[in-house]
């Protein structure tokens, strides 16, 4: 059951324990007034169907405690310990007054993200986005933009230009409809893409085959007892498979002729350990399996086929590649970087605009990223009312498709055309190509800001739908960082106009 929160709280009504109020110019204070939280609140409400039941806690606290714990990159349970320090934090999740009790408990941080899923957070940035172009709609609703301007972050659809009046000649084209204009294309696109690594251990094939080994023994031990009638207790000859696996693990650079033997004996343990635990299943009395060692049971089935099939085609390649027993959803994102030619995790298809950053595909699979320009082409016309006048991308996207679908829709393409340019206009497209490159660091930043400052370097979450949640989420407070600095800028700005403005003459 949710119940829905009344109003919008002001800072005036937080009660202190203490004389005085809260700071008007505090960040928390400041970010809280950047995030439409009414309008996210009726998305969050349907996610409860039901009227009966304990009452869900409230969208603010929800998110406003995700966005603590990402914004200052504390465990759950740093941040409920910070929450019940910091008076502008309860305010910022939306409490009324101040409490010296924890608002809830650090366990229901996992359910906070499993309830804002992928499909909700992408929704909430699109809101958080849109915000910042809200006043100025409301101030001159029938100005329309100036063409010549670059769109504005988060603009609703934007008008098209009217057409004027043109007198019918005949009595037919007095009962034709008039077609809108097209809006002229206008602002730039950035488009790239990255990998969100998961928090697993570097997988290898020894390391994974000894780790099931372990985990069905574990299931073994679990499953059997003297009362199933078995003379003894079925040998799953463990002392000898770890020390066959350390005799490996230990060298300093194995030969790959060592490697490959080793890794045909821990199959050869763990094809034994699972044929005994199908034997135990079968029998009626057997012991229990928690939940994780039931789904864990699942995946080593697949892991040991994989490597199975690898072993004996003497292959390292194989679709749907288990790298995680205990994360089963990760897989290896060949990304062909320096320093990490491989990495495991999410992959991620994002589109910057202004500063402010979207993701358009994320996928726990490979996949091409220079298949989504048509799709964030056609996402920014619906956020702004028109298509972009240049897309800055790297080579990957610029395919044939790509370039004829630019062409078609006047948008320019960057890099170098194909075939040779004309004498003359060499010197003018390089030039212009330099200045792409220059302004597409700007997306290159953003990822490098978002792994260095912020969690997007190592995802901490276990689950594929809180590690979906939290991947998304890091956006979300990247978007508020940069919103908050821009509404920074302009007072600033606005503070020295006023300040060195000449006087007017008389």
């Amino acid at each position: 059951m949710y119940r829905k929160p009344n109003g919008q709280m002001v800072i005036k009504e937080f009660d202190l324990p203490f004389e005085g109020e809260l700071n008007a110019e505090n960040r928390w204070v400041k970010l809280a007034g950047l995030i439409p939280w009414e309008k996210i609140e009726k998305k969050y409400a349907e996610l409860f169907l039901s009227d009966t039941g304990t009452v869900a806690k409230p969208l603010r606290m929800a998110l406003g405690s995700l966005i603590i714990k990402d914004k200052c990159d504390f465990t759950d349970r740093e941040t409920v310990e910070h929450i019940t320090e910091n008076p502008y934090m309860q305010y910022f999740i939306g409490l009324k007054r101040y409490q010296k009790e924890p608002p809830f408990d650090p366990s229901l941080m996992v359910h906070f993200r499993k309830r804002l899923d992928k499909e909700t957070m992408m929704e909430i940035n699109e809101m958080i986005c849109a915000k910042e172009k809200e006043p100025e709609q409301e101030e001159k609703p029938d100005d329309p933009q100036d063409p010549g301007d670059p769109p504005t972050m988060g603009s609703a659809e934007e008008q098209p230009a009217q057409v004027p009046e043109v007198q019918p000649d005949t009595q037919e084209d007095s009962h034709a409809e008039s077609k809108p204009k097209e809006p002229m294309n206008k602002g730039k696109l950035l488009l790239d893409a990255t990998c969100a690594p998961a928090d697993i251990r570097y997988p290898t094939d020894l390391s994974l085959l000894n780790e099931a080994r372990e985990k069905s023994e574990a299931m073994i031990d679990a499953l059997y007892h003297v009362n199933l009638g078995f003379k003894k207790k079925p040998r799953t000859y463990r002392k000898k498979a770890r020390k066959a696996y350390l005799s490996v693990a230990k060298q300093r650079k194995p030969q790959a002729k060592s490697i490959r033997r080793a890794i045909g004996k821990q199959l050869g343990f763990l094809g034994r350990n699972l044929r005994t635990i199908d034997k135990l299943l079968e029998l009626d009395g057997h012991g229990t399996l928690d939940n994780r060692q039931t789904r864990e049971l699942e995946t080593i089935r697949l892991l040991y086929e994989q490597q199975r099939s690898m072993y004996t085609q003497k292959t390292h390649q194989v679709s749907e590649r288990i790298v995680s027993i205990s994360q089963p959803h990760v897989r290896p994102i060949v990304r062909g970087k320096a320093n990490a030619p491989t990495e495991f995790g999410a992959k991620l298809a994002v589109s910057m605009v202004d500063g402010y950053m979207f993701v358009d595909e994320l996928s726990w699979n490979p996949f091409n990223e220079s298949n989504n320009l048509k799709q964030a082409v056609e996402d920014y016309k619906k956020r702004y009312g028109c298509y972009p006048e240049a897309v800055l991308a790297d080579q990957i996207y610029r395919n044939r498709d790509n370039r004829a679908y630019c062409k078609q829709h006047g948008i320019r393409l960057s890099g170098p055309a194909l075939g040779r340019p004309a004498a003359q206009e060499a010197k003018n497209k390089k030039r212009i190509e330099q200045q792409d490159m220059k302004e597409r660091n700007a997306i290159e930043g953003g990822f490098g800001v978002g792994k260095r400052r912020y969690g997007l370097g190592r995802i901490m979450a276990r689950l594929k739908e809180t590690s979906e949640s939290e991947i998304m989420l890091q956006f979300i407070v990247m978007n508020l960082e940069h919103r908050l600095r821009v509404l920074f800028f302009h007072f600033y700005s606005l503070l020295f106009v006023r300040i060195w403005r000449p006087p007017l003459s008389q």
